[in-house]
């Protein structure tokens, strides 16, 4: 099976995956900037920033899409008996 794969092939849902794990980082990067002031006793942000927090949930349900996509993709291949 190793011969069959190549290692620089793109399985169906990986670049879902990364764009999920990149959207994911930037809304944990603005969650921890959203909550800093609560604990540093400053004055809050707007309320956009808290609708940026949301992106990590986003990212979260953009890599499972991908992942979904690469076990269907994978179910494929093996139904057809490669």
């Amino acid at each position: 099976m190793r011969d069959k794969t190549q290692t620089n092939s793109a399985a169906p849902g990986d670049r879902l995956v990364r764009a999920g794990a990149v959207v994911f980082f930037i809304g944990a990067v603005a969650t921890l900037v959203t909550v800093a002031p609560l604990f540093l006793g400053t004055t809050p942000f707007p309320t956009y920033m808290f609708g940026l927090s949301m992106l990590m949930a986003v990212g979260f349900l953009i890599a499972g899409a991908g992942v979904l996509r690469s076990v269907a993709a994978g179910r494929r291949q093996a139904r057809s008996g490669r």
